[in-house]
């Protein structure tokens, strides 16, 4: 599974990514990858337009504020 983050790295961002590492722990997901994606064109390509964001397997799940854990726990259970 890969965890993308989307962000110019603002606090927002770290934080999203901290609560995702935990979400996938949690649940147990020993094989994710997390990448940060910091190329405002790449973020724009999945048509974001607020950051931060978060892509599973290259489908946006959400972006425009930090998600708590649980919530993304149940995206990546979603698949």
């Amino acid at each position: 599974m890969k965890i993308e983050i989307l962000g110019p790295g603002c606090p927002r961002c770290k934080a999203l990514e901290a609560n995702a590492r935990q979400a996938a722990s949690e649940l147990g997901i020993a094989d994710a990858e997390f990448e940060k994606v910091t190329d405002m064109g790449r973020i724009v390509g999945y048509g974001v337009m607020s950051t931060p964001g978060i892509v599973v397997d290259g489908i946006l799940k959400g972006s425009g504020r930090l998600f708590p854990v649980e919530e993304i726990k149940a995206l990546l259970q979603k698949g």
